[in-house]
């Protein structure tokens, strides 16, 4: 089904990559100069609550003055919304550096999962971690007292996070296998992994649980066909596809997409088309029957019905 209407709103920077809105009804997000803002809902207002000093991108709630950002390049921080105060809750897991902290979602009782997605490409090379395949992205689990753990590994760009309402598992996007896995956290299967979605049409990128008990799944761009050429060169020809001005290089479309997925993995909710001023839609946030989106590359977030 095609987008109905749909609201840009402009804001002050570049690349509003994720989405949250708060207990007010402003929309948080962060920008590539490293701001977080809260951005009313007519657009009228927009507040810096805080700055990462680095890149944030995925953005979740946690408590009542707090916010978690996956920041690509200083880790997982936390953010006192009232304060404008940042914590590095953590820069590396396991043994190695968090080279792109992208995504998470939060448990009932505090736990943090996230997604570290390349240990080869920061963040502004993302286009060639997706021609590289280069497999080393991972889900992370963080426990209230502090202590990280790996659920999953050999990701093709571990991307959005999100967990099912009973918590029963953990999803995360593959960007660069147009796939979403899921890791089951309780009962029988717990330890094990399959596939939630897969054979996808378009590049997963940030996913969310809704309130309306849907597991939403964006799709920044539909899948280029010559990225999927570029893959198939031997390696000194696609160093040199990476070498190249970003103009010749396999780029994603204007056309986006965003899924709403039941717990059995059923695409329930389906939007696809291009958004006038909005490409590359990389956050969804569902609340209160509206989705809001955010963008890697735009100056404004966007939302419209359900």
């Amino acid at each position: 089904m095609r987008f109905g209407e749909v609201r840009v709103i402009p804001v002050n920077g570049n690349g509003p990559e994720d989405v949250v809105v708060d207990a007010r009804g402003g929309v948080l997000t962060g920008l590539d100069d490293g701001r977080i803002i809260r951005v009313t809902q007519d657009g009228g207002r927009i507040d810096t609550v805080a700055d990462t000093g680095g890149r944030p991108l995925g953005l979740e709630l946690y408590g009542e003055d707090e916010l978690l950002v996956c920041d690509a390049d200083r880790g997982l921080l936390m953010v006192h919304l009232g304060e404008g105060t940042v914590r590095v809750l953590a820069a590396s897991a396991c043994g190695s550096p968090l080279l792109v902290c992208n995504n998470a979602a939060v448990a009932a009782d505090g736990t943090i999962y996230f997604s570290d997605s390349s240990s080869r490409f920061p963040v502004q090379r993302w286009r060639e971690d997706l021609i590289e395949q280069t497999g080393t992205g991972r889900l992370l689990r963080r426990t209230p007292d502090g202590a990280i753990d790996q659920l999953a590994s050999g990701l093709q760009f571990a991307n959005g996070v999100a967990l099912a309402p009973d918590e029963s598992f953990v999803t995360v996007a593959e960007s660069g296998a147009l796939q979403v896995r899921r890791i089951w956290l309780t009962g029988e299967r717990a330890g094990t992994s399959d596939l939630f979605l897969h054979g996808l049409s378009g590049f997963p990128d940030n996913t969310s649980t809704g309130s309306d008990g849907l597991i939403w799944v964006t799709q920044a761009s539909p899948k280029v066909a010559a990225l999927d050429a570029v893959r198939k060169l031997p390696a000194p020809a696609r160093a040199l596809v990476r070498r190249a001005p970003l103009w010749m290089q396999p780029s994603p479309a204007r056309t986006v997409g965003v899924l709403g997925v039941d717990m059995e993995g059923r695409i329930v909710h389906e939007r696809e088309g291009e958004i006038d001023g909005f490409h590359m839609l990389t956050g969804v946030r569902e609340h209160e029957g509206k989705l809001y989106f955010g963008s890697l590359l735009e100056r404004a977030i966007a939302v419209t019905d359900r």
